[in-house]
């Protein structure tokens, strides 16, 4: 299946914070979109494992996602390589996007800024003919590297490269993060607050995307950062 954008990050729930308005808005434009989990978030303080599967299944159907798949790797102690790298190299040769959405490069959780290394590597090295790697019935896999790779920004405040309107996405991107009902503040929640878990906290989700449409003069947006130049063909595409 060819995937046009796919975001791949470090916890479930990771997209969905930070730029499920984009993927759900270029859904709405017919590209197709996936995302890769790296961890089942198992070392996270709320909720199981197994019910933040079934959320990020609930979020995804929200999203209009064609795929999403965890990596499973191990959270917090995941690292960025050889054997980590082959294994998402294998999905990025199936999924042969075109975007790449990642991790922020920098954050306050150490593994969003560890898997947004992880996979930018494995995106230069999926290009690479002489790495070798095979599918899941066993044939040979085609070199595919994409176009681009893009950086969320997450908790910590970065200044965006760009920024994607997301004003006709925004309900959905909040209906997609509350999904996640073990995650987020739940006034009836037995469980121990949590950084994410505090009613401030979605606030501030929300006052961000207004922050950033503001600055491109939309009602809501979200910002991403990129390590390479930007161009444009035409100046009647810029906002």
């Amino acid at each position: 299946m060819k995937i046009n954008i796919l975001a791949i990050a470090a916890h479930p729930d990771d997209v969905e914070l930070s730029c499920a308005g984009t993927l759900i808005a270029h859904k709405d434009r017919g590209y197709t979109t996936g995302v890769l989990d790296l961890t089942r978030g198992e070392m996270g303080t709320r909720g199981t494992p197994e019910l933040r599967q079934d959320e990020a299944t609930e979020a995804g159907k929200v999203m209009g996602l064609s795929v999403r798949e965890n990596m499973e790797f191990e959270d917090a102690f995941f690292v960025n390589d050889k054997a980590h790298q082959v294994k998402l190299i294998q999905k990025i040769r199936k999924y042969q996007p075109d975007i790449v959405i990642t991790n922020t490069i920098y954050d306050r959780h150490p593994d969003h800024a560890r898997g947004s290394q992880l996979v930018e590597d494995a995106c230069f090295k999926a290009g690479l003919a002489k790495i070798e790697t095979v599918n899941s019935e066993g044939d040979p896999q085609k070199p595919w590297r994409p176009k681009k790779v893009y950086y969320v920004i997450q908790s910590t405040s970065i200044e965006p490269s760009f920024f994607v309107d997301i004003s006709n996405s925004q309900d959905r991107k909040m209906e997609a993060i509350k999904a996640y009902k073990s995650q987020f503040f739940d006034p009836d929640s037995k469980e121990p607050e949590t950084y994410i878990a505090k009613p401030e906290f979605m606030k501030m989700v929300e006052a961000r995307a207004i922050e950033y449409g503001h600055r491109i003069g939309v009602k809501y947006a979200e910002g991403f950062v990129t390590k390479d130049f930007i161009g444009v063909k035409d100046l009647y595409n810029l906002t």
